[in-house]
C-alpha cells in the first residue's frame, strides 16, 4: 500500500473495502517497510506498544531495509486507518504495504 498523491481519497477506498470484506473487530496485519535505523524501528514499535500487538521483524539481505508486520486486533477500519495515518506521519520514509 503504497499513499497515492490523493491519500484522503485512498484511506475512504481502504475503509470501504475493509467494512465490505471483514467483520469487525478483527485481527488485522499491518505491513511497512523502513530503513534499518534503530530509531525507526523503535518508534514504529512504539506507535504499537500496549495494543497486544504481536510484531515481526525482518532485515533485507543486505540489511539496508527492515521489514515489519504487525498483528493485532482492531476495533474497526477507522481504528485501521488510524494508525496508518499515525505511522505515517511519526516516521520519515516509511513504506506501507
Amino acid at each position: 500500500m503504497s499513499t497515492p498523491t490523493n491519500s484522503e481519497e485512498f484511506y475512504k477506498k481502504l475503509k470501504e473495502q475493509l467494512s465490505q470484506t471483514t467483520i469487525w473487530p478483527s485481527e488485522y496485519l499491518y505491513k511497512f517497510i523502513v530503513k534499518t535505523e534503530t530509531g525507526k524501528i523503535s518508534d514504529l514499535e512504539a506507535i504499537f506498544d500496549n495494543m497486544g500487538a504481536v510484531i515481526n521483524k525482518t532485515a533485507s539481505k543486505n540489511g539496508n531495509y527492515t521489514s515489519i508486520s504487525i498483528n493485532l486486533q482492531m476495533k474497526d477500519p477507522d481504528a485501521v486507518i488510524s494508525k496508518y495515518k499515525e505511522v505515517a506521519e511519526k516516521i520519515e520514509g516509511v513504506i506501507s504495504l
